[in-house]
């Protein structure tokens, strides 16, 4: 016995559209998000403004979704960090500060919840990468090191600026679970993707698909797409 369900990481870029320059406001995202189908998104770069409507609130209550929201560091318009939105209740819920270092504020936000028909507990990971190697590399370290990732099934899934093969995506690649396509599929920049810069991986389940969602909505809402994929997960007598 087990479930399949779907997952999507996705990075919004603050709401702000392609260029970044857009007012703040889930119109864009609200769509795209609709169009994934998915039970769990990981959400990366979500602006939550300090004045006016808050995009993921309304966000979450468009679409019907739990929500759960770490904040990384604070921007001129609000807080910025990582979300994630399930169609399941969420049980529990971490946050690690995986900063490493001075200049850049990261972190990860995992989630607890009984998923699919069988209600398997999973773990969900949603975290942003640095952009410098070394520290990138130390940012992974402690993720696998996380106990929500070290037991039971678990899914990480973010935007890994892993924009070549380093350290890092190496670690990734031989330590957790991943797809068996060729490639990752590529997520940036959204009009025409080069980078595979979004990923998902698990620990104690299987990605059967993986694929950048590449729809006209898509190409204009961020300055990444959404990467999806199929999870499977086995119930612990299975």
């Amino acid at each position: 016995m087990g479930s399949r369900i779907r997952v999507a990481t996705y990075n919004v870029h603050r709401w702000g559209g392609l260029n970044g320059r857009r007012a703040p406001g889930g119109a864009g995202a609200v769509q795209v998000i609709s169009e994934l189908d998915a039970d769990v998104v990981a959400l990366q770069e979500v602006l939550r403004p300090l004045k006016g409507e808050d995009p993921l609130e309304g966000l979450a209550e468009e679409l019907g979704f739990y929500l759960a929201f770490a904040v990384t560091r604070q921007h001129r318009r609000g807080q910025l960090g990582n979300a994630v939105l399930s169609r399941f209740p969420i049980e529990g819920l971490s946050v690690l500060d995986i900063s490493h270092s001075r200049i850049e504020r990261r972190g990860a936000l995992c989630a607890q919840f009984a998923a699919g028909d069988s209600g398997i507990r999973l773990s969900v990971i949603a975290t942003h990468l640095s952009l410098v190697d070394r520290t990138r590399h130390r940012q992974v370290q402690s993720l696998l090191e996380h106990p929500q990732l070290a037991s039971g099934a678990a899914v990480l899934l973010g935007d890994m600026n892993a924009w070549r093969r380093c350290k890092a995506s190496r670690e990734l690649d031989e330590t957790l679970e991943r797809h068996h396509n060729r490639a990752w599929p590529a997520s940036f920049p959204a009009p025409r993707p080069v980078l595979a810069l979004d990923r998902i991986y698990a620990r104690g389940a299987t990605v059967s698909s993986v694929k950048a969602h590449k729809t006209p909505a898509a190409r204009r809402a961020s300055d990444h797409l959404p990467v999806v994929a199929r999870v499977n997960l086995k119930s612990p007598s299975g």
